[in-house]
Protein backbone atom coordinates (compact mmCIF):
# COMPACT_ATOMS: atom_id res chain seq x y z
CA UNK A 1 0.00 0.00 0.00
CA UNK A 2 1.60 3.42 -0.99
CA UNK A 3 0.64 5.91 1.05
CA UNK A 4 0.99 9.71 -1.05
CA UNK A 5 1.46 12.86 0.85
CA UNK A 6 0.28 16.19 -0.24
CA UNK A 7 3.07 18.69 0.32
CA UNK A 8 0.84 21.37 2.25
CA UNK A 9 0.02 18.17 4.16
CA UNK A 10 3.68 17.87 5.00
CA UNK A 11 4.20 21.07 6.21
CA UNK A 12 1.29 21.61 8.83
CA UNK A 13 3.10 19.39 11.37
CA UNK A 14 6.47 21.21 10.83
CA UNK A 15 4.64 24.39 11.03
CA UNK A 16 2.86 23.63 14.61
CA UNK A 17 6.02 22.66 16.23
CA UNK A 18 7.97 24.88 18.48
CA UNK A 19 10.88 26.96 16.96
CA UNK A 20 13.32 25.17 18.72
CA UNK A 21 12.42 22.05 17.78
CA UNK A 22 14.19 18.96 17.46
CA UNK A 23 14.39 16.55 14.38
CA UNK A 24 12.97 13.69 17.13
CA UNK A 25 10.07 15.86 17.77
CA UNK A 26 9.18 16.36 13.83
CA UNK A 27 9.93 12.45 13.48
CA UNK A 28 7.47 11.71 16.29
CA UNK A 29 4.79 14.04 15.16
CA UNK A 30 4.60 12.05 11.52
CA UNK A 31 4.79 8.33 13.62
CA UNK A 32 1.97 9.59 15.19
CA UNK A 33 -0.22 10.56 12.19
CA UNK A 34 0.69 7.95 9.93
CA UNK A 35 -0.13 5.67 12.89
CA UNK A 36 -3.52 7.53 13.29
CA UNK A 37 -3.87 7.67 9.61
CA UNK A 38 -3.13 3.63 9.29
CA UNK A 39 -5.37 2.49 12.10
CA UNK A 40 -8.54 4.85 10.07
CA UNK A 41 -7.88 3.43 6.98
CA UNK A 42 -7.94 -0.02 8.67
CA UNK A 43 -11.28 0.65 9.87
CA UNK A 44 -12.59 1.78 7.02
CA UNK A 45 -11.90 -1.80 5.44
CA UNK A 46 -13.41 -3.88 8.50
CA UNK A 47 -9.63 -4.91 9.60
CA UNK A 48 -10.88 -4.38 12.91
CA UNK A 49 -10.43 -6.72 16.45
CA UNK A 50 -12.54 -6.24 19.51
CA UNK A 51 -10.61 -5.32 22.97
CA UNK A 52 -12.44 -9.40 23.55
CA UNK A 53 -10.23 -11.02 20.61
CA UNK A 54 -6.85 -9.39 21.53
CA UNK A 55 -7.42 -10.21 25.28
CA UNK A 56 -7.73 -14.02 24.01
CA UNK A 57 -5.04 -14.12 21.86
CA UNK A 58 -2.17 -12.91 24.20
CA UNK A 59 -4.04 -14.64 27.01
CA UNK A 60 -5.28 -11.76 28.76
CA UNK A 61 -7.92 -11.57 31.13
CA UNK A 62 -11.21 -10.33 30.67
Amino acid sequence: MQNTVRKDSAHKPIDQLPADATWDDLMEQIYVRQAIENGLSDSEQGKLQSVQEIRKKYGLPE
